[in-house]
């Protein structure tokens, strides 16, 4: 996407926006004439209590009356007058009773029937916003290759009239992976790594734990925590997932029990609460989120670290979890997103066609500059598609899968300026007993060594491709999964734009705190071994990096005040010392059973099992079953169901949209989601399967980007 398809998602966040407005000025009046009719309601019960007082009243005093001026026997007829009067009076006083609640009523479904008109007319205006955005973007994408068409030809031409060919850029190929829910600490608060500081050229090491001695207190029984290696390889069920929620992160850096509170600036911190919080959510070992990696453990991104350049004051872009990190390393900031997105009670903008923001992403950035970018995916649910027109991009071969990376590294033409390579996140099915196994993202329930071998793939297909020497790979992830680290995270600065869908908002965070520090690796044949940069960085890095390399415009006071890595790129000439192969992966005991290669005459998994065996296994399953139906959809669960949903829709025939959709919203357990996203990601495949190869749209439909000046 482009600054064109921008104005497209500007016209929609300000129509949704105005639509906002207007629905909740619809809700306002309706419930003030909710109280109104309340008021009303009152103040009529109580005139009827009034009126039925009186008319006692006035009963009695005319039975008096008659009394004194009939004389006996016939005043029993005073008597009987006042008995009938009484009766006449409380049916009447009932009467009023009953046409004030009538009233009150017909009053309160009233203020119902115009407030749900009046919110149908704006649900429907913003359908059509989305919709008219959906035309114009398909007219954008038209105009923008027209563009990037003519402006290639422009450069054929002038060249052929004798004009010089702009100076080629040292780095034409920017790779970054991202992986998951590790704190720096965690990777590296035991390595010593000593190099040069980049800033000053002294010798210098790495801000780690050696010659610290930070704790934590357990309050099962008050015991001290230090930090401790090694690190087990993959966390156990026992054992559980790290809180990394924006609660969680709040009370790991604040301190045990502390809650967040939207009218007062954050808090001091102190990094105190880690294992009172990995405790308190129910961890049979707290201890555990102290402990670290030795570097023996992680053999790969120690190597590259001590090859290359290694940031050591790299944070999360806010003191949460994983989505909103994300989206600000897409578009230096989260559109107010604070937290994992929530559940899905109504249909949203946002839901159904991805996150929007005031300034566009980097992706239309590289666009308006006609420069290329892809996205590797190591799965059918990449979190990055969940931003608006990810599904255009995808019909135009812009998601490629990860296991087609090397190939399309080492063709000659490979044009992609920019590459954001997306880890696959791991097992979610309910028939097994661990979430995000058998991936590598290196979630913390998983086997961290899966993630060091993608890590080992994506380095050496690039080393070893015809485009080293105009690389640069950076390799971070997003948010420090409860893992302790002792450095104190800094201020930030607001994003300076707008909260683009009120869902978004959660916790009502203002985005003027970073999170906890980061691994991150910097990669490039320009960079001199044993780097260290000991500046300030967070996710914008990669987009200001972005921006001094190609020339691109700014996102946000995020992005804009962030740090480049392109300083780093300090040598005058490439390395020939680099390796071209690194160490093998730790050996960590654990394995996949789709690890295991399949045979000539089928997969080697398969065959009979015992029915003692089988029915242990189908017990299992079915308390797993069990287990995830009395529960609602997880955080992560409800992110990756959204990035299903629209992936499924943007892949399933048209008639069959209405009853994707309305089986979604008809999630209401961790099961059923889970299956959903099975259902979605086997629809994705089949479509991939049934679809001509996209894997070279390049050398199909457009010539190599024309060779321009750094």
């Amino acid at each position: 996407m482009s600054t064109c398809t921008q104005w497209v998602d500007r016209g929609v966040i300000e129509c949704k926006q105005w639509a906002d407005r207007w629905t909740r000025r619809c809700q306002d009046w309706a419930s003030n004439v909710r109280r109104a009719c309340d008021e009303w309601k009152d103040e009529g019960y109580q005139a009827c209590d009034r009126y039925e007082d009186q008319g006692y009243e006035s009963c009695t005093g005319w039975s008096k009356s008659c009394d004194d001026w009939l004389p006996w026997p016939l005043d029993y007829i005073c008597d009987a007058f006042e008995w009938v009067c009484k009766g006449w009076v409380w049916v009447s006083h009932w009467v009023c009773v009953a046409f004030v609640w009538v009233t009150h009523w017909v009053c309160k479904a009233w203020s119902y029937i115009i407030e749900w008109t009046c919110v149908a007319f704006f649900w429907v205006l913003e359908a059509v916003c989305t919709v008219w955005s959906w035309v114009a973007k398909w007219v954008c994408i038209a105009w923008d290759k027209t563009r990037c068409a003519l402006v290639a030809l422009g450069e054929v031409v002038l060249s052929a009239f004798g004009r010089k060919p702009r100076r080629r850029r040292r780095i034409q190929h920017v790779f970054v992976l991202m992986l998951e829910n590790r704190s720096f600490d965690h990777f590296f608060g035991f390595t010593d790594i000593r190099g040069t500081d980049f800033e000053t050229g002294a010798p210098t090491s790495i801000d780690n734990l050696l010659g610290k001695d930070p704790t934590n207190v357990d309050p099962a029984d008050n015991s001290t925590v230090h930090t401790s290696h090694p690190a087990d390889f993959a966390l156990s069920a026992q054992d559980g997932d790290p809180g990394h929620e924006f609660e969680h992160v709040f009370e790991h850096l604040v301190g045990p029990g502390a809650v967040y509170d939207p009218s007062q600036p954050y808090p001091p911190i102190d990094n105190s609460g880690y294992v009172a919080n990995y405790r308190n959510r129910g961890s049979a070992n707290p201890a555990k989120c102290m402990a670290c990696y030795d570097e023996q453990q992680l053999p790969i991104i120690t190597t590259l670290a001590r090859e290359f350049a290694i940031c050591d004051q790299w944070f999360a872009s806010m003191p949460g979890p994983t989505w909103p990190n994300r989206l600000f390393v897409h578009a230096a900031s989260s559109a107010g997103l604070d937290n994992s997105p929530g559940t899905w009670d109504t249909v949203t903008t946002t839901l159904i066609d991805g996150y929007r923001f005031d300034n566009g992403n980097i992706y239309d950035r590289l666009e308006d500059k006609c420069l290329d970018w892809l996205v590797f995916e190591g799965d059918e649910t990449p979190q990055v598609f969940s931003l608006s027109g990810m599904n255009f991009n995808a019909l135009q071969g812009r998601f490629r899968n990860m296991e087609d990376f090397r190939s399309s590294v080492n063709d000659k033409l490979f044009p992609a300026s920019y590459s954001f390579i997306e880890p696959d996140y791991g097992n979610i099915m309910p028939w097994t007993p661990e979430d995000f196994t058998c991936g590598t993202s290196q979630h913390p329930l998983d086997d961290v060594t899966r993630g060091e071998r993608l890590i080992k793939e994506v380095y050496e297909a690039v080393r070893n491709s015809p485009h080293w020497e105009s690389s640069m790979i950076v390799i971070t992830h997003d948010e420090n999964g409860g893992f302790f680290d002792h450095t104190v995270p800094p201020a930030a600065v607001h994003p300076g734009d707008s909260v683009t869908d009120n869902e978004n908002v959660h916790v009502k965070f203002d985005f003027k705190q970073l999170g906890p520090r980061v691994p991150a690796v910097v990669i490039s044949p320009w960079i001199a071994r044993g780097t260290i940069d000991h500046r300030k960085h967070e996710h914008p890095t990669v987009i200001k990096t972005l921006r001094d390399l190609f020339s691109l415009g700014s996102l946000t006071e995020r992005d804009r005040q962030a740090n480049s890595l392109a300083p780093l790129l300090t040598l005058t000439a490439p390395r020939t010392d680099c390796p071209t192969t690194l160490p093998p992966v730790a050996e960590s005991g654990w394995r996949c059973t789709s690890d295991a290669p399949d045979s000539d005459l089928g997969n080697n998994t398969g065959g009979l099992i015992g029915r003692e065996r089988y029915d242990y296994e189908m017990r299992i399953s079915e308390a797993m079953k069990k287990e995830l139906k009395a529960r609602e959809p997880e955080p992560g669960i409800r992110g990756f169901a959204r990035i299903a949903l629209r992936r499924y829709l943007s892949v399933a025939p048209i008639e069959k949209r209405d009853e994707i959709l309305e089986r979604f919203l008809r999630i209401d357990n961790s099961y059923d989601a889970r299956i959903f996203i099975k259902d979605a990601r086997d629809a994705i495949r089949l479509h991939k399967a049934e679809k001509p190869d996209r894997n070279e749209p390049w050398k199909r439909d457009r010539a190599p980007d024309p060779k321009v000046a750094s």
